[in-house]
């Protein structure tokens, strides 16, 4: 009661002051009225503060109320701490003239009204109305007291009037700014409107009566007021309502005394403060009705006992008590709280900071039901005595729900983790003991274990976890076949079978026995199937008394049920496979035997070959050798005179025959038979072929068995090539063939074996004269590419196919037809293992019109390199 009479007077109040400058400056303000009436109803919009700037410029916040959450989504205390953050939420384009107005404001002291645009935190642009009437103290301080309203659902219709609007803003905004000169007999004498935009013109104005312009009742009450306030000689003030195309407007003249039988007469359109009265009045209807109609339990208590004075209908509803079972009653009385120590944590915070907001409590109904519910309550003062205002959410629904998710979660998770023990191990007994641990921990049972059904092995426990303090089932198994059937008949057809109480259901003697013997109290059991075979159950038991099995845990049990069968059939099929594996193990060891004794006879083969290979090439070597000595002797041997003397031959492979006829007959005194000259150069140059192709094969024969054997020393390219050109000389010139040397003088030195390199060279030089006809040109050039030198021999002569290209350093068959590709194919052979036995490699490219691009790379001389055996 003493609410609803607090309530009527804050109305009666309210009703009377004109301007919520004035209301702050009443003395019969008090704050701890309107925070009452703020905290009633901080769902609405509105926020009454009240700020105290100092000299030094420092801003304290005595007061502001909870309205500030709703209009700027902070927390007052927020707001206390650092009254900036309201500055950073006014829109960039409002701050300048919030700016100003509040300096206008420190300077004259006169009243603050602003309205302007903020971006609240969670995005939101509202509109607000701020209206303040600063005060000046004996100290020099200045005092704020205002009030700030969302305007933003009148700002918003405002603007669908805007294009009416747009024709009447000028006059509107000019009228509080209006100033006329007003005689006794009511003529308008003169009028100040600079900066006003009116409809009506001067002369339009000037010389008319007040009864020609205003309305005949409005025109009535002015021509008093201008008559006395030309008899008192004091300012007189009256309100008037004018009808406009934006509806009626409520306007402000202050009348005083201009001169003999005139008046000054100021207009201001005072609209919106009157609007700003009438939601104060609102508010506090709207508090009231906000107690008795929130959905949330709203109490007023005494702060020392706990007493409740005032309830509304929802905590009705809410505790279960009647408002005349409640009121005069304490909470402790009404036996509300279930820990009295809650209480007592309460009146601490409250008495610490004065507030305590979301605080999660249990509390009793009348019937006994506990329910969870988030208390929010503040200390105030009620007719001076400290009370506790406090709102009850309940949470109960909420809580239930959140405690079902967590299941759920809890659920998900071990089935999850169950999923992945059993693809990621094949062990079935670590499987299978983790499992029933889980699970009971899980459902928190008494009992969880895996029973096994086997025609042959009857019922057995695979897996169990228990209770310490209650019997294990592991172990125990029967043969007895009648009892047996039973138990399968209990599982029959795949169906889940849920006992709460074991007491309430029919069983026969042995089940009711074997319930009793292990302490049975409640049982949930679920069959493990594989296929349509019932392989046996997942059970739970409660050992302590009965118990509700909740829809959730039946669930759980039944999705576990089915892992553990995928589990047993994963373990039933590892075993199939490592009595595969052992099989497959024994073809391998036995084929594995059979290849090595095959290897063994490779070995031999081998080794044969190698001799045969060895043999056969140096006897052919030693025959072929024999034959050139031979044929050279005959093709040197000194003639008497005439046609048939010969030339001094070379010594060399070629044996260059000079000044002879080709088809001269060398006489021989030891045979009959002549021979050609030409006959013999050929069987020279055919055996020369077979002893470069015998010693190739040799050659490669040793790098297989033993490798190349390469002296690494310093050696300047430009030596080694110079070298390879005289010694290619001959051959170039017999060729007609070119070479172009554009090897830099200044490389670096590269570690390699100089004859070696020089037989490559030669060799790749030999190949493109050899498969071009003559006039062939080439091109050497180097560079320093990553760590390496990479020298290049470009020829014009003709292209290979990328095959050829690729296999051209192999060892492989070539045409039987061509005796010279094949000792030549060798030859490229060894230049692979060459360059790749210094570090390095070697290739070909074929260019894009014509010619040859042979290349290899060697590596630089370092300190280091000459320590390489």
């Amino acid at each position: 009661m003493a609410m609803i009479a607090l309530n009527i007077m804050s109305i009666a109040y309210i009703s009377k002051v004109q301007r919520v400058d004035e209301i702050v400056k009443s003395p019969d303000f008090q704050p701890e009225k309107i925070a009452l009436l703020e905290t009633i109803a901080a769902n609405l919009p509105g926020m009454i503060f009240q700020i105290l700037q100092r000299q030094d410029a420092s801003v304290f916040i005595p007061y502001i109320s909870s309205g500030c959450e709703y209009l700027y989504e902070l927390k007052p205390e927020a707001v206390q701490a650092d009254f900036q953050v309201l500055y950073k939420l006014i829109h960039p384009q409002d701050i300048k003239a919030f700016t100003e107005s509040i300096t206008v404001c420190s300077t004259t002291f006169k009243p603050w009204h602003w309205e302007g645009r903020i971006i609240t935190p969670s995005g939101k642009l509202k509109w607000i109305q701020g209206t303040s009437q600063p005060e000046l103290q004996e100290t020099g301080d200045l005092i704020w007291n205002g009030l700030v309203m969302d305007i933003t659902d009148r700002k918003q219709a405002e603007e669908k009037l805007q294009e009416s609007e747009a024709r009447y803003k000028a006059i509107l905004d000019a009228i509080p700014d209006l100033m006329f000169r007003i005689s006794r007999d009511a003529e308008y004498l003169d009028l100040k409107s600079e900066g006003a935009n009116i409809t009506l013109s001067r002369e339009e104005i000037v010389g008319k009566r007040v009864q020609e312009l205003l309305p005949s009742d409005v025109a009535s009450i002015s021509l008093e007021v201008i008559a006395k306030t030309l008899d008192s000689g004091t300012l007189q003030t009256y309100e008037y309502q004018l009808p406009t195309p934006l509806g009626v407007r409520d306007y402000e003249a202050r009348l005083v005394v201009s001169g003999e039988d005139e008046v000054l007469a100021i207009v201001r359109d005072i609209t919106e403060r009157k609007q700003a009265e009438v939601t104060l009045q609102n508010l506090a209807q709207k508090f009231a009705k906000a107690f008795s109609c929130s959905p949330d339990s709203i109490t007023i208590s005494t702060l020392q006992e706990g007493r409740f004075i005032e309830v509304n209908d929802s905590f009705v509803e809410l505790s279960g008590y009647e408002r005349n079972e409640a009121i005069g009653k304490t909470s402790l009385e009404l036996n509300l709280w279930v820990d009295d120590r809650d209480r007592l944590n309460l009146l601490h915070q409250l008495q610490s900071t004065g507030v305590v907001r979301n605080l999660e409590f249990e509390f009793r109904q009348k019937s006994g039901k506990i329910i969870t519910t988030l208390l929010s309550a503040e200390i105030i003062d009620l007719d001076n005595i400290p009370s506790i205002l406090a709102v009850h959410h309940d949470i109960t629904e909420r809580k239930q729900v959140e405690a079902q998710f967590h299941l759920s979660a809890q659920r998900d998770r071990l089935l999850a983790e169950t999923l992945v023990r059993i693809r990621s191990s094949l062990n079935l007994e670590e499987i299978l003991q983790t499992t029933v641990t889980e699970v009971r921990q899980f459902l928190q049972a008494d009992r969880v274990f895996i029973g096994l059904n086997n025609a042959k092995l009857g019922v057995r426990t695979l897996a169990e976890s228990v209770d310490p303090q209650y019997p294990s089932v592991l172990g125990w198994s029967t043969n007895d076949e009648a009892y047996l059937q039973e138990l399968r008949n209990l599982l029959k057809d795949n169906l889940i079978r849920v006992v709460e109480d074991i007491t309430q259901i029919a069983v026969s003697p042995k089940v009711k026995a074997h319930y009793q013997k292990f302490q049975t109290k409640a049982s949930l059991a679920v069959p493990l199937m594989l296929g349509n075979e019932l392989f046996g159950a997942l059970i739970a038991n409660q050992c302590s008394g009965s118990r509700h099995w909740q829809p959730i845990e039946i669930d759980l049990l039944q999705q576990m049920s089915e892992q553990v069968a995928i589990a047993i059939q994963q373990s039933q099929i590892y075993q199939k496979l490592a009595e595969l594996n052992t099989n497959l193990e024994q073809q391998v060891e036995e084929r594995t035997a059979q290849l090595q004794q095959k290897m063994q006879e490779f070995e031999k083969l081998d080794r044969v070959k190698d001799v045969v290979l060895h043999t056969v090439a140096h006897d052919l070597r030693t025959s072929v050798m024999g034959n050139l000595m031979v044929l050279k002797n005959l093709l040197n041997q000194k003639v008497g005179t005439g046609d048939w003397g010969l030339g001094t031959g070379n010594q060399g492979q070629q044996g260059i025959i000079e000044k002879v006829s080709s088809q001269s007959p060398i006489p021989n005194p030891q045979s009959p038979i002549p021979v050609s000259r030409s006959i013999i150069e050929r069987m020279i140059q055919g055996n020369d072929r077979q002893l470069a192709m015998i010693n190739s094969l040799l050659e490669i024969n040793s790098c297989e068995q033993q490798g190349i054997d390469i002296k690494h020393e310093p050696v300047q390219l430009n030596t080694v090539l110079r070298g390879t050109v005289t010694h290619l000389e001959p051959v170039l010139t017999q060729n007609q063939a070119t070479l172009k040397n554009l090897v830099p003088a200044d490389l670096p030195l590269v570690m390699a074996d100089g004859t070696l390199l020089q037989k490559v060279l030669v060799t790749l030089i030999t190949h493109s004269l050899q498969n071009n006809p003559p006039g062939l040109n080439f091109i050497l050039s180097a560079s320093i590419e990553g760590g390496m030198i990479r020298t290049q021999i470009q020829d014009d002569g003709v292209v290979m196919s990328k095959l050829e290209c690729d296999r051209l350093f192999d060892l492989h068959v070539r045409d039987p037809q061509d005796c010279c590709s094949t000792s030549i194919g060798l030859k490229m052979y060894l230049c692979r293992k060459v360059i790749k036995a210094h570090g390095g490699k070697i290739g070909v490219i074929s260019n894009r019109k014509r010619g040859l691009t042979f290349w290899f790379t060697l590596p630089l001389f370092t300190s280091s390199a000459t320590n390489r055996p």
